[in-house]
């Protein structure tokens, strides 16, 4: 009998291998494919599974092979780590419209558009176009180093649907893209109005437009006041 290294249960693409996820199981040795992982060839199971994905499908008791994980320095990681039916895209960004360098892997951001709406006289319009958005990786940055304090990137690949995608394609094609920093304890929605087709419309003409003031989570409106 050999010992090869399988499934601790059953593992879904994307899922991080750790000590528990897999086991040591005793295989008949005439039975033992080449591409198997055995105790023979690699007896440090954890030195086997460290920063290693899981590629494809693995039922409970099912051999791990090189076509089943993937690891970190492999060209097919960004592919393992991205949740099916998600896609990953990457967005050119700045340290202005990147929060300073402060958004690492695994992140949650929003996503803003800012568009020129108006050339006489110059004026923007800004929305948020998606929200709480994961970042999967920043240049080619994918996890976060233990002192790691900001990233100065030029690009964020972030996970999103296929339909996300073509939003930002179109939004990146229209305008600038800025990427808006989340709690670590908040990826959810919260308070983000749907974009409506006047979104990007400015104040009316003659008019001052309403300024919200937030200070200390207290938000308060002032101005507004129409001109002639």
């Amino acid at each position: 009998m050999s010992e090869v290294l399988v499934a601790a249960s059953n593992l879904q693409p994307g899922t991080p291998l750790i000590d528990g996820s897999v086991r040591w199981q005793e295989w008949p040795r005439s039975a033992v494919d080449p591409t198997f992982i055995t105790q023979d060839t690699a007896p440090n199971m954890s030195a086997v599974i460290k920063g290693a994905v899981v590629r494809a499908p693995l039922v409970e008791g099912e051999p791990l092979t090189a076509e089943k994980i993937v690891h970190a320095d492999s060209a097919g990681f960004m592919a393992a780590m991205v949740n099916p039916g998600m896609r990953a895209v990457s967005v050119a960004i700045s340290t202005e419209s990147g929060a300073g360098g402060f958004i690492l892997p695994n992140d949650r951001v929003d996503v803003l558009e800012t568009v020129l709406v108006s050339d006489q006289p110059r004026r923007f319009g800004s929305h948020t176009l998606l929200s709480a958005v994961r970042v999967l990786a920043v240049d080619q940055t994918f996890k976060e180093d233990k002192d790691q304090k900001v990233v100065l990137a030029k690009t964020a690949t972030l996970e999103l649907t296929p339909h996300q995608a073509e939003q930002i394609e179109r939004a990146a094609a229209a305008g600038t893209i800025s990427l808006s920093l989340r709690s670590l304890g908040d990826d959810g929605v919260h308070n983000v109005p749907p974009a409506s087709a006047d979104a990007h419309a400015g104040p009316a003409d003659g008019a001052t437009a309403p300024t919200t003031i937030i200070r200390y989570g207290v938000a308060r409106v002032s101005g507004g006041e129409q001109g002639d």
